[in-house]
């Protein structure tokens, strides 16, 4: 292997890491085993801190694949809470408000999913990486300031039902979409479209592209990866 010419790596981003902690942590082990103070280290697309699943580290050269990778299509697998939001449409942030659900039905929630597959235009969440102005929305929206982010036109191939447990209620979909799909803006409109409220308690990123969470690394586990694999290792001395 070769990090500095340029290497893909998959990760199983853990629950509560952010995606520049995986970047960081990455590099430093790879710096370490390959004795290279500075590598240009990037991921394509984000996942929140609350979010797990595949999430992709280019290294070196591979850095200028980025763009490319970003648009390969992605599967999530997301739980969400019915009769209630937050400012954040996750668990981010506190419930703000509750709202009826006794009218929810199995059907209804069929039939609204339905809705969302093909073309659909979507309002980024406030707290989000969107730029307004030279400025992130999160910042912005932090700060208690409003943040009006323009809706974009992006593509959901599927919508599959897992779970429904009304008694909660809680429903769990696997979705198969764009980039740019925000899930937890998703998770809004679904429950605005059920006439009540949702938000995200739960999201794993399951496949980019052809690449499965199944195949990643678990960077809690990379330092022995990078150990086990240091004969494979390409190291550039200085001339």
């Amino acid at each position: 292997m070769d990090f500095k010419e340029g290497e893909i790596l998959y990760f199983d981003k853990p629950l509560g890491w952010t995606s520049f902690k995986v970047v960081g942590h990455a590099r430093y082990h790879i710096c370490r085993a390959i004795g290279e103070k500075k590598l240009k280290v990037g991921h394509a697309g984000t996942l929140d801190p609350l979010a797990t699943g595949v999430m992709i580290v280019c290294t070196g050269k591979a850095t200028k694949r980025i763009e490319e990778l970003q648009y390969h299509t992605k599967e999530y697998v997301a739980t969400i809470r019915l009769g209630a939001t937050t400012p954040s449409y996750d668990l981010e942030h506190e419930i703000d408000a509750t709202y009826p659900t006794a009218h929810i039905t199995r059907p209804l929630i069929e039939e609204v999913l339905k809705r969302f597959v093909g073309e659909i235009w979507q309002t980024p969440p406030a707290f989000s990486a969107c730029m307004v102005n030279g400025t992130r929305a999160y910042d912005l929206a932090r700060r208690g300031e409003e943040v009006e982010l323009k809706p974009k036109l992006l593509v959901i191939d599927e919508i599959e039902l897992l779970e429904c447990n009304l008694e909660v209620p809680e429903i769990k979909v696997r979705v198969v979409c764009s980039k740019g799909t925000y899930i937890r803006a998703l998770a809004r409109d679904i429950g605005e479209a059920l006439q009540s409220g949702a938000h995200l308690t739960a999201l794993r990123r399951t496949r980019v592209g052809d690449v499965r969470v199944e195949e990643c690394l678990n960077p809690l586990c990379f330092k022995e990866w990078m150990e086990n694999n240091q004969s494979k290792l390409i190291i550039h001395h200085p001339i």
